[in-house]
């Protein structure tokens, strides 16, 4: 049993969870049934609790340009209440962690790293402002995170905030943050609402004070009640965001990955004027044709027949190994069995029949575009 545990564990085992160790944290894994979380996620709304997810500040004169250095993109382009994706990669280009940064003002950013990377990225964040003049701040074990996703999050969402900020919620956009009040167990709260979520849907983040998050969390399943939210877990998440062709860290992403591998070298930015980690390395791989002519590259399978790819399952080609799964399992939106894999770069093409090895049985699968699943806007 591990010893981190969110501040709405108590709430999840009242709800009867099932927990899993994820990233170092005891995390519910479902509460009922996964599958009707994933369909409540994709037809009305699903409650999901984040706070393993780190939280670091970096701010100070500084904060713009030592974020262009510490990360692969260019964080100084974005403006104040937007947010970005972006990688911090090690010197050989290697990824340490993906992550979302938010610009909340000209000398302020919350960077927020993937859980069981948090303290990492707040090492390797503090390690490489040793030149710059910020302040690098890690936060994560004093904020919670609470997402809600799905069709209905909008409207659940509205009745928490006071109708002359609704605005503030209609109008935001996908990938910025504001700060809005929202009801806490009755109490108006200033808090840190973001829309950059990771199920394909649209929805919402509550960035929230420990204390605070199980009023918060009760307060969104009242507000829920007419528009068929429901708790969600960690498997109804990963099933989501396969769906969506969204990588996870430890699966599709890791220090023996690199970006042109993973199709995200539109998320490093070569040409900015400055020097950051792992630029040149980047660089010699783009080059050379890593990820688009040699190497493999990340690709998106569909199964032809009903039995699903999983993870470390071999990929292969009239027989010969070309490739692993990184992350595999039935489609519960789509009906049919979806993978992401890394194949060799000759065989990623779009159409491409390959065979992935179940358990000493090979079943057919096409290479596809990702994602699988795109909603309609």
């Amino acid at each position: 049993m591990t010893e981190n545990y969110t501040a709405l564990y108590d709430q999840h085992k009242k709800a009867g969870a099932s927990f899993t160790d994820f990233g170092g944290w005891q995390m519910p894994l479902k509460y009922e049934s996964e599958l009707a979380e994933h369909h409540a996620v994709r037809n009305a709304a699903g409650l999901f609790d984040l706070s393993h997810m780190g939280e670091v500040w970096v701010t100070g004169p500084d904060a713009a340009a030592f974020l262009d250095y510490a990360l692969a993109g260019k964080l100084s382009a974005i403006a104040v209440g937007k947010a970005k994706y972006s990688l911090i990669c090690d010197a050989d280009g290697g990824i340490i962690d993906d992550l979302i940064s938010y610009r909340r003002g000209e000398e302020k950013y919350l960077v927020v790293p993937n859980a069981g990377n948090a303290s990492k990225v707040a090492a390797a964040l503090a390690e490489r402002a040793a030149n710059f003049d910020v302040a690098v701040e890690d936060v994560s074990s004093e904020i919670s995170l609470i997402a809600v996703q799905g069709p209905n999050a909008e409207a659940i969402l509205l009745q928490l905030v006071p109708a002359e900020q609704h605005s503030l919620v209609t109008e935001l956009k996908y990938y910025a943050a504001v700060e809005v009040g929202i009801a806490v167990s009755g109490a108006i709260q200033t808090l840190l609402l973001a829309r950059t979520g990771y199920t394909g849907e649209d929805g919402f983040e509550i960035y929230v004070p420990n204390d605070d998050a199980p009023g918060l969390w009760e307060s969104l399943l009242e507000a829920g009640e007419g528009h068929n939210l429901i708790p969600a877990g960690l498997a109804a998440r990963d099933s989501l965001r396969l769906e969506a062709g969204m990588p996870l860290y430890g699966n599709e992403l890791s220090r023996r990955v690199n970006a042109y591998s993973a199709g995200l070298g539109p998320v490093v930015s070569l040409a900015k004027e400055s020097d950051f980690v792992g630029k040149q390395a980047l660089a010699d791989l783009k080059a050379a044709g890593v990820g688009s002519t040699i190497g493999q590259k990340l690709v998106g399978l569909k199964g032809t027949g009903r039995r699903a790819a999983r993870g470390h399952y071999p990929v292969l080609k009239d027989g010969t190994l070309i490739g692993e799964v990184t992350s595999g399992q039935p489609s519960p939106t789509l009906g049919y069995p979806v993978a992401m894999a890394y194949v060799d770069v000759e065989h990623s093409e779009v159409g491409t029949v390959l065979d992935v090895d179940l358990r000493g049985k090979p079943e057919r699968f096409e290479v596809v575009a990702l994602p699988f699943y795109k909603r309609q806007k």
